[in-house]
């Protein structure tokens, strides 16, 4: 993007036609600051990002859409909780396009679906999640009479001997551990020193094997599949060449039985002469000549002299 058009776009470029008794920049090209966010301001309406506060079931397709997914939700006012506003978020699901309205709770510090989903129940058991159940809202409202606490203070008592080894345990713990600053400043220095030696030398392994990222150290479980792993041989793979090529070759011939007959024929005798060829060179290079390899005939001509002639075998 040119200066230009980065400054047009930003809102940074005066035309020439700009006068400063006109206004500003938004009031002279008849725009809103907030651009296409602001398209339906005269309805009392603005597009903002809106994230889902929890995990809800779409009312469109059933499909769960999780806590932080973000939309464009169109935000206006649609009450007041004392001197509190409601706002009001419309917005279209990703999945099916199925609308969804959610509105503000300030009395209870919560968001409330209108219509279009249904938010998902979560329950967690206590005791797996080693936590303290906090008292329902009915009950808050009841400890503040004082017969209500009086009723239920042995109980109350009770519960604070059960959990009171448990707090106290964990106390110790976060003593123990905080006891001492430099030793804990000293302990985890030591773990990054480590941490960044060993990084160090992975990184110079994998570069002396011509990697450019780190491996991760090896393993027993990476051995023993390495150990079971079994590479083909050069047979194995001639044979499953010749295989294929045998499955891919079509089950009828090109060419008339004669003429693929006699092609064999002037190859084989090809190949046989070659062979011939080859052998011969072989001994002649080998082996030297002699009078058995060699046998004479003589001819008379006409002079009573006689030529010898060798023939070779």
């Amino acid at each position: 993007m040119s200066s230009l058009a980065a400054a047009r776009a930003d809102n940074f470029y005066y035309p020439p036609e700009w006068d400063p008794k006109q206004g500003s920049l938004n009031k002279f090209h008849g725009q809103h600051a907030l651009r296409e966010r602001a398209r339906k301001i005269d309805q009392g309406i603005l597009i903002i990002r809106f994230e889902m506060p929890f995990n809800v079931w779409c009312g469109g397709c059933n499909s769960m859409i999780a806590k932080g997914v973000r939309f464009n939700a169109e935000k206006k006012q649609v009450g007041n909780y004392y001197s509190t506003k409601i706002w009001s978020f419309t917005m279209k699901s990703a999945c099916c396009k199925h609308e969804i309205v959610i509105h503000t709770d300030p009395k209870n510090c919560e968001y409330a679906i209108i219509s279009g989903a249904q938010r998902k129940t979560e329950e967690f058991d206590v005791e797996d999640a080693e936590t303290f159940e906090l008292p329902a809202d009915e009950e808050r409202g009841k400890l503040s009479d004082p017969f209500y606490r009086l009723e239920h203070q042995g109980e109350d008592l009770q519960k604070k001997k059960e959990a009171e080894p448990v707090l106290v345990r964990l106390q110790r713990v976060a003593d123990s551990r905080h006891a001492d600053d430099y030793a804990l400043n000293k302990a985890l220095r030591a773990r990054l020193r480590g941490q960044k030696k060993r990084v160090i030398e992975e990184e110079t392994a994998a570069r002396k094997k011509g990697l450019d990222f780190r491996l991760l150290p090896a393993s027993e479980e990476d051995s023993a599949v390495a150990t079971r792993v079994k590479f083909a041989t050069r047979f194995e793979k001639n044979k499953r060449d010749k295989r294929a090529a045998i499955h891919a070759a079509s089950i009828f011939s090109e060419a008339p039985a004669s003429s693929g007959g006699n092609k064999r024929l002037e190859l084989e005798s090809k190949r046989r002469k070659i062979q011939a060829a080859a052998a011969s060179t072989m001994l002649m290079g080998r082996m030297k000549p002699s009078s058995l390899s060699q046998p004479s005939l003589s001819l008379a001509s006409s002079g009573g002299k006689g030529t010898k002639v060798s023939v070779r075998r």
